[in-house]
């Protein structure tokens, strides 16, 4: 089993970029990805695990708001 998975992020400042995460023992990565703009977690934009059917990737993070 893979201890990691990159994941494409949709939506968002970072609509196409992918994220290098951990999965869990059960082989699932984390809910959610904050992506920070500018360094700044109180500009972070966040992203929620979305399950994908078909050919690709079985998951993407879609881009849900901003933090603040």
């Amino acid at each position: 089993m893979e201890a990691t998975t990159e994941i494409p992020l949709v939506g968002g400042v970072a609509d196409g970029d992918t994220v290098i995460v951990d999965l869990d023992v059960h082989g699932r990565p984390p809910l959610t990805h904050h992506h920070l703009v500018d360094n700044e977690l109180a500009r972070a934009e966040i992203y929620e695990l979305e399950a994908v059917a078909g050919e690709g990737p079985p998951w993407v993070y879609r881009w849900r708001g901003t933090a603040a």
